[in-house]
Protein backbone atom coordinates (compact mmCIF):
# COMPACT_ATOMS: atom_id res chain seq x y z
CA UNK A 1 0.00 0.00 0.00
CA UNK A 2 1.52 3.63 -0.53
CA UNK A 3 1.83 5.74 1.71
CA UNK A 4 0.47 9.92 1.08
CA UNK A 5 2.54 12.31 1.82
CA UNK A 6 4.42 13.90 4.97
CA UNK A 7 2.32 15.22 7.80
CA UNK A 8 3.39 17.45 10.31
CA UNK A 9 4.68 16.09 13.28
CA UNK A 10 2.81 16.66 16.35
CA UNK A 11 5.31 18.92 18.21
CA UNK A 12 4.87 21.05 14.89
CA UNK A 13 1.07 20.89 15.51
CA UNK A 14 1.50 21.78 19.43
CA UNK A 15 3.74 24.58 18.03
CA UNK A 16 1.39 26.31 15.43
CA UNK A 17 -1.24 26.42 18.21
CA UNK A 18 -3.73 26.43 15.89
CA UNK A 19 -6.27 23.79 17.55
CA UNK A 20 -6.39 20.60 17.50
CA UNK A 21 -7.04 19.12 13.91
CA UNK A 22 -9.91 16.92 13.07
CA UNK A 23 -7.52 13.73 12.23
CA UNK A 24 -6.90 13.14 15.40
CA UNK A 25 -10.20 12.94 17.12
CA UNK A 26 -11.67 8.94 17.33
CA UNK A 27 -14.89 8.11 16.62
CA UNK A 28 -15.32 6.34 19.55
CA UNK A 29 -18.23 3.83 19.67
CA UNK A 30 -20.38 2.11 22.37
CA UNK A 31 -18.37 -0.41 23.46
CA UNK A 32 -15.78 2.42 25.03
CA UNK A 33 -18.54 3.74 27.54
CA UNK A 34 -17.58 1.85 30.54
CA UNK A 35 -13.55 2.94 29.93
CA UNK A 36 -13.33 6.28 28.50
CA UNK A 37 -10.25 6.91 26.82
CA UNK A 38 -9.33 8.85 29.53
CA UNK A 39 -11.04 7.55 32.30
CA UNK A 40 -9.69 5.72 35.59
CA UNK A 41 -8.46 1.29 35.00
CA UNK A 42 -7.43 -0.88 37.34
CA UNK A 43 -3.88 -1.90 37.53
CA UNK A 44 -2.45 -5.08 36.15
CA UNK A 45 -1.33 -7.31 38.81
CA UNK A 46 1.79 -8.97 37.26
CA UNK A 47 5.33 -10.31 38.69
CA UNK A 48 8.62 -8.81 39.00
CA UNK A 49 11.06 -11.83 36.65
CA UNK A 50 14.49 -12.10 38.25
CA UNK A 51 16.41 -12.57 34.91
CA UNK A 52 19.46 -13.71 36.82
CA UNK A 53 18.49 -16.37 38.43
CA UNK A 54 16.05 -17.59 35.61
CA UNK A 55 18.51 -19.70 34.35
CA UNK A 56 20.02 -21.42 37.26
CA UNK A 57 19.18 -24.85 37.71
CA UNK A 58 17.60 -23.94 41.54
CA UNK A 59 14.91 -24.22 43.28
CA UNK A 60 14.19 -19.64 43.29
CA UNK A 61 15.47 -20.45 39.34
CA UNK A 62 12.27 -22.74 39.37
CA UNK A 63 10.15 -20.58 40.64
CA UNK A 64 10.96 -17.89 38.28
CA UNK A 65 10.44 -20.22 35.82
CA UNK A 66 6.72 -20.91 36.68
CA UNK A 67 6.42 -17.28 37.33
CA UNK A 68 7.25 -16.20 33.91
CA UNK A 69 5.01 -19.10 32.66
CA UNK A 70 2.22 -17.67 34.94
CA UNK A 71 2.27 -14.56 33.51
CA UNK A 72 3.06 -14.97 30.04
CA UNK A 73 0.32 -16.99 29.15
CA UNK A 74 -2.34 -14.70 31.31
CA UNK A 75 -0.86 -11.80 30.65
CA UNK A 76 1.33 -11.81 27.55
CA UNK A 77 3.30 -9.52 29.67
CA UNK A 78 5.82 -9.50 32.36
CA UNK A 79 8.33 -6.74 34.25
CA UNK A 80 12.19 -8.05 34.30
CA UNK A 81 14.74 -6.66 37.02
CA UNK A 82 18.37 -8.00 37.68
CA UNK A 83 18.71 -8.13 33.55
CA UNK A 84 22.19 -6.55 33.96
CA UNK A 85 21.71 -3.21 32.93
CA UNK A 86 22.08 -0.06 35.61
CA UNK A 87 19.71 2.15 36.50
CA UNK A 88 22.04 4.83 35.91
CA UNK A 89 22.52 3.77 32.15
CA UNK A 90 18.85 3.25 31.45
CA UNK A 91 18.29 6.70 32.58
CA UNK A 92 20.70 7.86 30.25
CA UNK A 93 18.28 6.48 27.41
CA UNK A 94 15.69 8.25 28.85
CA UNK A 95 17.48 11.51 29.07
CA UNK A 96 19.00 11.62 25.85
CA UNK A 97 14.94 10.71 24.05
CA UNK A 98 13.89 13.63 25.87
CA UNK A 99 17.09 15.86 24.86
CA UNK A 100 16.50 14.22 21.12
CA UNK A 101 12.67 15.70 20.79
CA UNK A 102 13.30 18.90 22.78
CA UNK A 103 15.76 20.02 19.81
CA UNK A 104 14.33 22.36 17.19
CA UNK A 105 12.43 21.06 14.38
CA UNK A 106 15.28 21.84 11.68
CA UNK A 107 17.47 19.90 13.99
CA UNK A 108 14.91 16.82 14.25
CA UNK A 109 14.15 16.94 10.14
CA UNK A 110 17.98 15.97 9.19
CA UNK A 111 16.97 12.68 10.35
CA UNK A 112 13.49 12.77 8.86
CA UNK A 113 12.12 9.41 7.44
CA UNK A 114 11.81 8.83 3.61
CA UNK A 115 8.09 8.35 2.12
CA UNK A 116 7.40 4.98 2.64
CA UNK A 117 10.15 4.27 5.10
CA UNK A 118 9.49 3.64 8.94
CA UNK A 119 12.98 4.36 9.42
CA UNK A 120 14.07 8.05 10.68
CA UNK A 121 12.07 10.96 12.62
CA UNK A 122 8.17 11.82 12.29
CA UNK A 123 5.21 11.01 12.57
CA UNK A 124 3.78 7.17 12.15
CA UNK A 125 3.01 6.03 8.44
CA UNK A 126 -0.34 7.47 6.41
CA UNK A 127 -1.89 5.61 4.34
CA UNK A 128 -5.39 7.42 3.34
CA UNK A 129 -6.52 10.77 3.72
CA UNK A 130 -9.60 9.33 6.54
CA UNK A 131 -6.83 7.54 8.67
CA UNK A 132 -7.11 8.50 12.24
CA UNK A 133 -3.91 9.68 13.39
CA UNK A 134 -1.75 8.72 16.73
CA UNK A 135 -0.92 11.37 19.34
CA UNK A 136 2.80 10.51 18.70
CA UNK A 137 6.39 11.44 17.18
CA UNK A 138 8.92 8.45 17.08
CA UNK A 139 12.42 8.19 15.88
CA UNK A 140 12.51 4.84 14.29
CA UNK A 141 16.16 2.92 14.11
CA UNK A 142 17.17 -0.48 12.96
CA UNK A 143 19.95 -1.20 15.33
CA UNK A 144 20.91 -4.52 15.21
CA UNK A 145 22.73 -6.44 13.07
CA UNK A 146 25.09 -3.92 11.66
CA UNK A 147 25.50 -4.02 8.33
CA UNK A 148 21.12 -3.23 8.46
CA UNK A 149 21.76 -0.17 10.38
CA UNK A 150 21.23 2.89 8.44
CA UNK A 151 23.45 5.37 10.38
CA UNK A 152 22.20 8.87 8.61
CA UNK A 153 19.16 8.26 10.54
CA UNK A 154 21.27 7.89 13.98
CA UNK A 155 21.01 11.79 15.32
CA UNK A 156 24.64 13.49 15.98
CA UNK A 157 22.83 15.24 18.37
CA UNK A 158 22.25 15.18 21.30
CA UNK A 159 26.24 14.36 21.99
CA UNK A 160 26.49 10.52 22.88
CA UNK A 161 23.23 9.33 21.13
CA UNK A 162 25.09 7.21 18.82
CA UNK A 163 27.76 5.80 21.25
CA UNK A 164 24.77 4.79 23.84
CA UNK A 165 22.29 3.30 21.63
CA UNK A 166 25.33 1.08 20.18
CA UNK A 167 26.14 0.12 23.94
CA UNK A 168 22.43 -0.25 24.52
CA UNK A 169 21.59 -2.88 21.95
CA UNK A 170 24.56 -4.99 22.62
CA UNK A 171 23.22 -5.07 26.79
CA UNK A 172 19.37 -5.46 25.02
CA UNK A 173 20.71 -8.15 22.68
CA UNK A 174 22.42 -10.20 25.92
CA UNK A 175 19.19 -9.83 27.83
CA UNK A 176 17.21 -11.30 24.55
CA UNK A 177 19.10 -14.51 24.36
CA UNK A 178 18.44 -15.22 28.05
CA UNK A 179 14.79 -14.45 28.14
CA UNK A 180 14.48 -16.37 25.01
CA UNK A 181 15.90 -19.47 27.05
CA UNK A 182 13.93 -18.44 29.92
CA UNK A 183 10.42 -19.39 27.76
CA UNK A 184 11.89 -22.12 26.42
CA UNK A 185 12.70 -23.75 29.52
CA UNK A 186 9.35 -22.85 30.91
CA UNK A 187 7.32 -24.68 28.47
CA UNK A 188 9.80 -27.87 28.76
CA UNK A 189 11.51 -27.42 26.11
CA UNK A 190 15.28 -27.12 25.02
CA UNK A 191 17.04 -23.82 25.78
CA UNK A 192 17.44 -22.73 22.33
CA UNK A 193 14.51 -23.75 19.95
CA UNK A 194 12.99 -20.38 19.93
CA UNK A 195 16.40 -19.05 19.10
CA UNK A 196 17.03 -21.22 16.28
CA UNK A 197 13.61 -21.03 14.85
CA UNK A 198 14.66 -16.56 14.72
CA UNK A 199 17.58 -16.68 13.66
CA UNK A 200 20.99 -15.89 13.88
CA UNK A 201 20.26 -12.89 11.82
CA UNK A 202 17.66 -11.33 13.75
CA UNK A 203 16.70 -7.76 14.00
CA UNK A 204 16.18 -5.79 16.51
CA UNK A 205 14.19 -2.49 15.74
CA UNK A 206 14.73 0.11 18.03
CA UNK A 207 11.69 3.16 18.53
CA UNK A 208 12.15 6.13 20.88
CA UNK A 209 8.51 7.86 21.61
CA UNK A 210 7.25 10.97 22.05
CA UNK A 211 3.96 11.49 23.55
CA UNK A 212 3.33 15.80 23.65
CA UNK A 213 0.21 16.70 26.51
CA UNK A 214 -2.78 16.49 24.54
CA UNK A 215 -5.65 19.05 25.44
CA UNK A 216 -8.30 16.31 24.50
CA UNK A 217 -7.12 13.07 26.17
CA UNK A 218 -10.96 11.90 26.16
CA UNK A 219 -10.97 11.75 22.37
CA UNK A 220 -7.47 11.18 20.96
CA UNK A 221 -5.35 8.41 21.39
CA UNK A 222 -1.27 8.01 21.60
CA UNK A 223 -1.21 4.81 20.31
CA UNK A 224 -4.15 2.67 19.00
CA UNK A 225 -4.64 -0.61 20.26
CA UNK A 226 -2.37 -3.22 18.60
CA UNK A 227 -0.54 -6.66 19.19
CA UNK A 228 3.41 -6.38 18.28
CA UNK A 229 4.51 -8.10 15.06
CA UNK A 230 7.58 -8.91 16.95
CA UNK A 231 8.68 -12.42 18.84
CA UNK A 232 8.68 -10.05 21.65
CA UNK A 233 9.25 -6.36 22.59
CA UNK A 234 11.37 -4.84 25.13
CA UNK A 235 10.09 -1.26 26.54
CA UNK A 236 11.80 1.23 28.64
CA UNK A 237 8.35 2.85 29.89
CA UNK A 238 8.52 6.84 31.10
CA UNK A 239 9.18 6.67 34.86
CA UNK A 240 7.00 9.29 35.84
CA UNK A 241 3.78 9.08 33.02
CA UNK A 242 1.56 6.56 33.05
CA UNK A 243 -0.49 6.26 29.96
CA UNK A 244 0.53 2.00 28.67
CA UNK A 245 -2.65 -0.34 28.93
CA UNK A 246 -3.29 -3.48 27.93
CA UNK A 247 -6.30 -5.50 26.95
CA UNK A 248 -7.46 -8.39 28.49
CA UNK A 249 -10.85 -10.22 28.76
CA UNK A 250 -12.43 -6.96 27.36
CA UNK A 251 -11.18 -4.52 29.97
CA UNK A 252 -8.38 -2.30 29.65
CA UNK A 253 -5.66 -2.72 32.95
CA UNK A 254 -2.64 -0.25 32.98
CA UNK A 255 0.67 -1.06 33.15
CA UNK A 256 2.12 -0.67 36.96
CA UNK A 257 5.45 1.84 36.75
CA UNK A 258 8.20 -0.40 39.00
CA UNK A 259 12.04 1.48 38.87
CA UNK A 260 14.84 -0.61 37.77
CA UNK A 261 12.58 -2.97 35.34
CA UNK A 262 11.93 -3.85 31.75
CA UNK A 263 8.68 -4.17 30.59
CA UNK A 264 8.79 -7.30 28.09
CA UNK A 265 5.11 -8.60 26.18
CA UNK A 266 4.89 -11.12 24.04
CA UNK A 267 4.55 -10.49 20.24
CA UNK A 268 2.58 -11.87 17.24
CA UNK A 269 5.52 -14.53 16.57
CA UNK A 270 6.16 -16.12 19.82
CA UNK A 271 2.47 -16.61 20.09
CA UNK A 272 2.61 -18.46 16.86
CA UNK A 273 5.92 -20.08 17.96
CA UNK A 274 4.42 -21.05 21.48
CA UNK A 275 1.43 -22.31 19.45
CA UNK A 276 -0.83 -20.05 21.42
CA UNK A 277 0.56 -20.31 24.83
CA UNK A 278 1.90 -17.50 25.58
CA UNK A 279 -0.09 -14.48 24.51
CA UNK A 280 0.16 -11.34 22.08
CA UNK A 281 -1.86 -8.90 24.39
CA UNK A 282 -3.13 -6.45 22.46
CA UNK A 283 -2.21 -2.36 23.91
CA UNK A 284 -2.40 0.97 23.66
CA UNK A 285 -1.27 4.64 24.83
CA UNK A 286 -3.31 6.99 26.24
CA UNK A 287 -2.65 10.88 26.20
CA UNK A 288 -2.12 13.23 29.27
CA UNK A 289 -3.42 16.85 29.45
CA UNK A 290 -0.27 18.48 31.51
CA UNK A 291 2.54 15.65 31.14
CA UNK A 292 4.46 14.21 27.62
CA UNK A 293 5.52 10.85 27.68
CA UNK A 294 8.97 9.39 26.68
CA UNK A 295 9.26 5.36 26.11
CA UNK A 296 11.46 3.21 24.12
CA UNK A 297 10.73 0.25 22.81
CA UNK A 298 13.06 -2.70 21.13
CA UNK A 299 10.52 -5.17 19.04
CA UNK A 300 12.86 -8.67 18.46
CA UNK A 301 12.03 -9.56 14.50
CA UNK A 302 13.30 -12.56 13.16
CA UNK A 303 15.94 -13.27 10.53
CA UNK A 304 14.28 -12.50 7.15
CA UNK A 305 14.89 -15.92 5.67
CA UNK A 306 13.21 -18.24 8.81
CA UNK A 307 9.68 -19.81 8.47
CA UNK A 308 8.13 -18.78 12.05
CA UNK A 309 5.69 -21.90 12.85
CA UNK A 310 4.87 -23.74 16.21
CA UNK A 311 7.63 -25.85 17.59
CA UNK A 312 7.08 -28.99 17.74
CA UNK A 313 7.52 -29.80 21.08
CA UNK A 314 4.01 -27.95 21.50
CA UNK A 315 1.88 -29.55 19.24
CA UNK A 316 0.23 -32.48 19.81
CA UNK A 317 -2.80 -34.23 19.97
CA UNK A 318 -4.27 -32.49 22.75
CA UNK A 319 -3.13 -29.30 21.60
CA UNK A 320 -3.36 -29.51 18.13
CA UNK A 321 -1.67 -26.71 15.53
CA UNK A 322 -3.19 -23.66 15.68
CA UNK A 323 -1.23 -21.29 13.33
CA UNK A 324 0.50 -21.67 9.59
CA UNK A 325 4.10 -21.62 8.80
CA UNK A 326 4.66 -17.74 8.39
CA UNK A 327 7.42 -15.99 6.49
CA UNK A 328 8.80 -11.92 6.67
CA UNK A 329 5.45 -11.33 8.93
CA UNK A 330 6.64 -7.45 9.76
CA UNK A 331 6.10 -6.67 5.94
CA UNK A 332 2.39 -7.50 6.40
CA UNK A 333 2.41 -6.03 9.80
CA UNK A 334 3.20 -2.56 8.98
CA UNK A 335 -0.46 -2.30 6.94
CA UNK A 336 -2.51 -4.39 8.87
CA UNK A 337 -1.53 -1.99 11.88
CA UNK A 338 -2.35 1.14 9.87
CA UNK A 339 -5.77 -0.22 9.55
CA UNK A 340 -6.22 -1.08 12.66
CA UNK A 341 -6.18 -5.01 11.98
CA UNK A 342 -4.51 -8.22 13.21
CA UNK A 343 -2.34 -10.07 11.35
CA UNK A 344 -2.08 -12.64 13.11
CA UNK A 345 -5.67 -13.11 12.75
CA UNK A 346 -4.85 -14.37 8.70
CA UNK A 347 -2.06 -16.88 10.65
CA UNK A 348 -4.60 -18.93 11.99
CA UNK A 349 -5.47 -22.18 10.53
Amino acid sequence: MEEKPKFKTVQEVVAANEGLPERYLQQLTGDHEDQPLNGPVPEMDIPSIDLSLLLSFSEEGQQELSKLHSALSKWGVVQVMNHGITEAFLDKIYKLTKQFFALPTEEKQKYARDIGNVQGYGSDMIFSDDQILDWIDRLFLTTYPEDQQHLKFWPEVPTGFRETLHEYTMKQHAVIGQFFKGMARSLDLEDNVFLEMHGENARMDTRFNMYPPCPRPDMVIGAKPHGDGSAFTLLLPDKDVEGLQFLKDGKWYKAPIVPDTILINVGDLMEIMSNGIYKSPIHRVVTNREKERISVATFCVPSPDKEIQPVEGLVSETRPRLYKTVKKYVELYFDSYQQGLRPIEAALI
